[in-house]
């Protein structure tokens, strides 16, 4: 019998977690990656003229990379997908019980066209149950992070409180409600913010602390992704992780 050295088992293991390179084209296409889901979403595609196409590159359980390339015309204030990668795991949790939340999330833009406008965003569900479908009659809250936001696009509502610091960055306090739940969005007040490594537990502190939404509710998704509105990117996330740990 032929004996194989511990390090060449320990490279065929590393090689056998990564995924080879998948690309989804279609409007609600998902792939599996590991401890996430990720997804086209071409929710509001209808609104403009273009394409889109999301490739996972790599998953090795708990981290994920992947890229979206898009082309959208028309319609500038309209939002045409939210291509995003969702984690199985974070997930069910109230935020009373919720020790630490971290997430670390590389992204660059590869290629960008002059005049883009899009957002690079964290899409983070509450609800009073512990689980239920984002956007739907499950939700309470939906809490966004934009890392970046390009063109002069804003989110939903108005700014609230301007230039607040939660978890080290500084952030403009949008909100305002959307349909049957209210949407608190902070957005970055100093510029694109490409490396992140935080607790998300902080914004859901001060949400609890100032903002008056319930510990009671339950974190019931974790999106991460990226709102194009118009013009032409290839977005990259060279690594992406997000984790619930409770109490």
């Amino acid at each position: 019998m032929r004996l194989i050295s511990t390090s060449v088992i320990a490279a065929a293991l590393s090689l056998a977690s990564v995924s080879c390179a998948q690309t989804i084209n279609g409007q609600y296409d998902c792939l599996p990656a590991g401890d996430f889901t990720l997804c086209q979403n071409l929710w509001g595609e209808l609104s403009g003229v273009g394409n889109q196409s999301s490739t996972l590159i790599s998953s090795t359980g708990d981290a994920v990379s992947w890229s979206t390339t898009w082309n959208w015309a028309n319609n500038p204030n309209n939002v045409k997908s939210y291509a995003n990668i969702l984690s199985n795991t974070a997930k069910g949790v109230q935020l009373q019980n919720i020790a630490s939340a971290p997430t670390s999330w590389s992204w660059t833009y590869e290629t960008e066209s002059e005049g883009l406008r899009a957002d690079v965003s964290y899409d983070i569900w509450f609800g009073e149950a512990p689980s239920g479908v984002a956007a739907t009659s499950a939700s309470s809250y939906e809490i966004m992070i934009w890392l970046s936001g390009q063109g002069g696009i804003t989110p939903v509502g108005s700014v609230t409180k301007p230039n607040i610091t939660v978890a080290g960055f500084q952030w403009d306090l949008w909100s305002g409600p959307n349909a049957n739940w209210e949407v608190f969005s902070f957005k970055t007040a100093s510029g694109d913010i490409t490396e992140f490594n935080v607790d998300l537990q902080e914004f859901f502190t001060y949400l609890t602390q100032n903002e008056g939404v319930a510990a009671s509710q339950y974190v019931q998704a974790i999106q991460t992704g990226t709102e194009p509105f118009t013009g032409n990117a290839v977005l990259m996330t060279s690594s992406y992780s997000v984790a619930l740990n409770s109490l």
